[in-house]
């Protein structure tokens, strides 16, 4: 009888390895969160693993995670199987960062760098999900910029995000509320956000002033004939003068009073009693 080979089975999933806690690793490289760069740490582990959670399954997945610091969310999203590129512009932080990459060998790639500066398409071959405690002082501008351009559906599949409360609810507000603005409309057009868990300010050391939450945000379809950069000028001009009319605020963009006409939308409405819809409807006029 011919002995045959043994099956071609995959490998078994390896357990996680054995990390000392975040809060040593932390003391003995002498880091501490500094105010200048908008840093936060979060050392409560089961905390962190439901962060990861959030996107869903990530295992194999391509993660793009700015501000890592000592590398919280990072165990995190490696222990839930992802290949992660951190973006880290303290050099404090390589050294705990390196460990970490070391105990899991071709999972972790660090770049020392400003996240604003770097463009993810230059890192990635294929599809990326971002997931991020992001610095307080940056991260408007990195969800915005992730959210602007007229390519569509752009290469990222999500973004799972730390932001202020207050900035939060502004991503996800209706019309109608304080909280709804150019944020609201520029974030739910094309997308859809939702606050996935709230994060109460002392899980952080050192704890802000303000309580958290983490926003998840998956692209939906793009309507047809809108620039985007349109869009960005009119509820840039609608939202900047807010406790105006509509026939003030927007009166100094080219054509948008008589869109409003053709539209049938009051021009005596103010900016946040618009709908998202009405918004990309006056856009969409206005696209040449």
């Amino acid at each position: 009888m011919t002995d045959l080979p043994p099956p071609d089975f995959p490998a078994p999933d390896l357990p996680p390895p054995e990390l000392p806690p975040l809060r040593h690793v932390v003391n003995r490289h002498g880091l501490f969160a500094t105010k200048a760069l908008g840093q936060k740490f979060l050392f409560d582990e089961l905390l962190l693993d439901r962060i990861a959670r959030v996107p869903g399954s990530l295992k194999g997945q391509n993660v793009l995670e700015v501000g890592p610091g000592p590398g919280g969310l990072t165990r995190a999203l490696l222990r839930a199987g992802a290949n992660v590129t951190a973006i880290e512009m303290d050099r404090r932080c390589l050294p705990a960062l390196a460990e970490l990459a070391e105990a899991f060998p071709g999972k972790l790639t660090v770049i020392e760098g400003d996240a604003t500066k770097i463009s993810p398409e230059a890192l990635f071959d294929a599809p990326w999900h971002v997931a991020a405690n992001l610095p307080y002082n940056v991260g408007t501008q990195l969800f915005t910029g992730w959210l602007s351009g007229q390519d569509w559906p752009p290469r990222w599949k999500s973004l799972t995000l730390m932001f202020q409360l207050e900035v939060a609810e502004r991503i996800v507000a209706r019309p109608g509320t304080d909280a709804y603005g150019r944020l609201a409309v520029l974030a739910q057009w094309r997308a859809a956000p939702r606050i996935a868990m709230k994060v109460h300010r002392s899980a952080f050391t050192p704890p802000p002033k303000v309580m958290s939450a983490i926003v998840h945000v998956e692209p939906a379809a793009m309507p047809a004939g809108v620039s985007a950069r349109m869009l960005e000028r009119v509820t840039e001009a609608a939202f900047g003068q807010r406790r105006k009319m509509l026939r003030q605020s927007l009166k100094g963009l080219p054509g948008a009073l008589d869109a409003l006409d053709s539209l049938g939308i009051d021009s005596q409405r103010r900016a946040e009693t618009l709908g998202v819809e009405e918004f990309v409807a006056i856009a969409r006029s206005l696209t040449k």
